[in-house]
């Protein structure tokens, strides 16, 4: 495959219909009548820099029975994404600068994606002592985002200590807000159908006090803190709160905390059992609202792969997670577009640019113009699909079989190749 063409007729975000000239990985020209050796009839499709999820499970080195670089960067094209964040509680834990070199040179060996390791806060995750945060925002893997997500750092004075830290090199710190006393032995969201399902309630103070704490410590030492998967009506209110008060904080929301509800539980089908957990449609109404009116940056994925066994059980015994990549542009377009509450260009910041400038990618999240890296996803908005259990990741466990999504991701061009073309995966990647 040449990697110079011309992208007839495409739609971008703001409406205009445009051709898009690619050469050699790059952008050459945006405009109108524009000619390649290859033309590529993209009518009716519109065009979009490419997703970039700042919470991807890949789950290489030591889980690969669940997921590995490969499959998961697969998995992430298909979704439009031309870069992921991968999270750092593998086996061994990334929290040295060997394990986040491991991990982003897997990602250049598979092609599909730009793999940017998030580095563990706290050595093995245990929240006891600072990892070398340092050594892996100088190592190759130039780290810039870290995060124990799958726990709390739940003590102040090393949240504290993160923080201050990470301001030598620009860093964030991306904080999985989960009070751990709160939350022992916790099943489903505490409400009214943990008390019918006799499930063992997950309250939304332990996620709210976690997050007033810390945008507060933020504000005190004059850092940057990142809030993976807001869940919570009060959580929207805290960040809002914080934001009009100038506390360098931003927020995510899942696909499936926009989506789904606790009232799923009732079919004690634990692919339905997520960290956080799902919430009321109260609570999923109040993320909507934050996301359109910016209150929440970006949609993230939290794509979690689990191997069957995982999940195939009684729910107590059941992981935690779902998986979220190759659907999480089609939740934002129902969110947003379908709604008719908010636009592409919207859309365009909550999955490409926002999520790039809140990790550092500068190859990243780039206008469609010329001179830009050619990461591009191109979606057919009219279609609509039922979602079915293939997927190109090793795992199944997608909360969203047998539902109908709008859009469809057609095209995915990484550094000016097709990851995916015709919606099919290139099994060659960029190699």
């Amino acid at each position: 495959m040449s990697s110079n063409f011309v992208l007839k007729n495409v739609t971008l975000a703001a409406g205009e219909t445009k051709d898009i000239q690619v050469s050699d990985g790059f952008i050459t020209s945006v405009g109108a009548g524009l000619v390649a050796d290859e033309m590529i009839d993209c009518n009716g499709l519109v065009a979009l820099p490419g997703f970039v999820d700042l919470h991807t499970h890949l789950r290489e080195p030591g889980f690969e029975q669940s997921e590995t670089v490969l499959t998961g960067t697969q998995s992430a094209a298909l979704g439009g994404f031309t870069a992921v964040h991968a999270m750092a509680n593998t086996m061994p834990v990334a929290d040295t600068a060997g394990v986040v070199e491991q991990v982003a040179s897997l990602g250049i060996e598979a092609g599909y994606a730009e793999v940017f390791p998030i580095g563990a806060v706290t050595i093995g995750l245990e929240g006891k002592q600072l990892a070398e945060l340092g050594a892996m925002a100088n190592s190759k893997a130039q780290v810039k985002v870290f995060s124990d997500d799958g726990k709390c750092v739940h003590d102040p004075v090393i949240m504290r200590r993160a923080l201050e830290y990470v301001k030598a090199f620009e860093g964030v710190i991306a904080q999985h807000a989960q009070e751990p006393r709160l939350t022992e032995g916790a099943q489903m969201h505490e409400g009214a159908v943990s008390a019918e399902l006799g499930l063992t309630g997950w309250p939304s103070v332990a996620e709210e006090s976690i997050i007033a704490r810390d945008v507060l410590l933020a504000e005190h030492v004059n850092s940057r803190i990142h809030i993976c998967h807001l869940s919570t009506a009060g959580s929207v209110e805290i960040i809002r709160w914080a934001k009009a008060r100038g506390i360098k904080v931003t927020a995510e929301v899942t696909p499936h905390h926009l989506l789904l509800t606790d009232e799923l539980v009732r079919s004690f089908d634990s692919v339905y059992k997520v960290n956080p957990p799902l919430r009321t449609a109260q609570d999923v109404e109040a993320l909507r609202e934050a996301l359109i009116d910016g209150t929440i940056d970006i949609i993230a994925t939290d794509h979690a792969p689990h191997p069957i066994e995982s999940k195939d059980c009684e729910w107590n015994a059941a992981a935690f997670g779902m998986l979220g990549l190759e659907t999480a542009a089609s939740i934002a377009q129902e969110v947003l577009i379908e709604s008719g509450k908010s636009s592409w260009t919207r859309l365009a910041e909550v999955l490409s640019f926002a999520p790039a400038r809140i990790g550092g990618d500068s190859n990243q999240g780039q206008m469609i113009q010329a001179g830009s890296v050619a990461n591009i996803v191109l979606i057919d908005p009219k279609a609509r699909r039922k979602v079915v259990a293939d997927s190109a990741s090793k795992s199944k466990n997608s909360p969203y079989v047998g539902l109908e999504l709008p859009g469809r991701v057609v095209h995915t061009i990484f550094k000016g190749y097709f990851t995916v073309r015709d919606s099919q995966l290139a099994n060659w990647g960029r190699r």
